[in-house]
């Protein structure tokens, strides 16, 4: 039997480079897929391919900053997939410049999708699972989180954030079953990836720098972090939580 035989999972930014490809593997490896997005159409092109792959899959629009819309969503994912199984938090976003050159509504952005977005869907989805004494959560932050990032310094502050928050909420909701962990990407081949190698003004340059960097010699790629995601997110992982993982092609190695 696959391995998500018969569980529903939400993925927000669904349709984004690392969001569309994990919400495809969870497709393929059986289960029913939420794929949540501020871009609908972006959304049911992913839902589509899970279809026509054979999986069972769900496009909604979903404004993460929103307390209102992530609970319809959320609702609505319950009425029409099932009881949710498993949350993974990837939708984010980033504004490149040193952060003296920043404004104040730069980091409400930031803070709104980055940090309050993905409070919004715990508070949602932990009560649901808690009723049910089970659940996976996986929070997609950053390496930036681990190390800094030149440039990125509230989007940083944003995903530490989301580290501690998850090792909070994995030590209370341990006792019921919840298990909740955090995978950070390194530099991903991704639209946000681009905007940052555009905001340094040099792209092939800091690109070239990046690669040199990574031990294992390129870029990331989307199709590099489901593993990671499916792994916190299956019964594997049932005796793991409040974990870390980096997937940065050995950029950063912590302990």
């Amino acid at each position: 039997m696959p391995r998500f035989q018969n569980r529903t999972v939400i993925v927000t930014g669904g349709a984004g480079g690392i969001g569309g490809a994990t919400c495809r593997r969870f497709g393929a490896e059986g289960a029913r897929v939420a794929v949540f997005d501020l871009n609908l159409q972006a959304a049911n092109q992913v839902a589509a391919d899970i279809r026509a792959a054979g999986g069972q899959a769900l496009a909604l629009r979903c404004d993460i900053t929103d307390r209102a819309s992530v609970g319809a969503a959320v609702a609505a994912t319950e009425a029409q997939l099932g009881p949710i199984d498993v949350l993974v938090n990837n939708a984010g976003w980033d504004v490149f410049k040193p952060f003296t050159k920043t404004e104040a509504a730069e980091w409400d952005k930031l803070i709104a999708i980055n940090l309050t977005g993905p409070l919004n869907l715990h508070h949602a989805v932990l009560p649901r699972m808690v009723e049910r004494r089970a659940g996976r959560i996986v929070n997609i932050a950053s390496d930036a989180a681990r190390v800094g990032s030149s440039g990125e310094a509230v989007y940083a502050a944003c995903k530490g954030g989301i580290v501690s928050f998850s090792k909070t909420i994995a030590r209370e909701h341990a006792r019921h079953g919840i298990t909740v962990n955090v995978v950070c990407p390194g530099p991903t081949d991704t639209a946000l990836f681009a905007d940052y190698k555009l905001g340094a003004g040099n792209p092939e340059k800091l690109e070239e720098a990046f690669r040199r960097s990574i031990p294992l010699g390129r870029i990331g790629r989307p199709d590099d972090l489901p593993g990671a995601i499916l792994f916190f997110a299956s019964d594997d992982a049932a005796y793991v939580t409040g974990q870390v993982l980096s997937v940065s092609g050995g950029l950063t190695m912590n302990g």
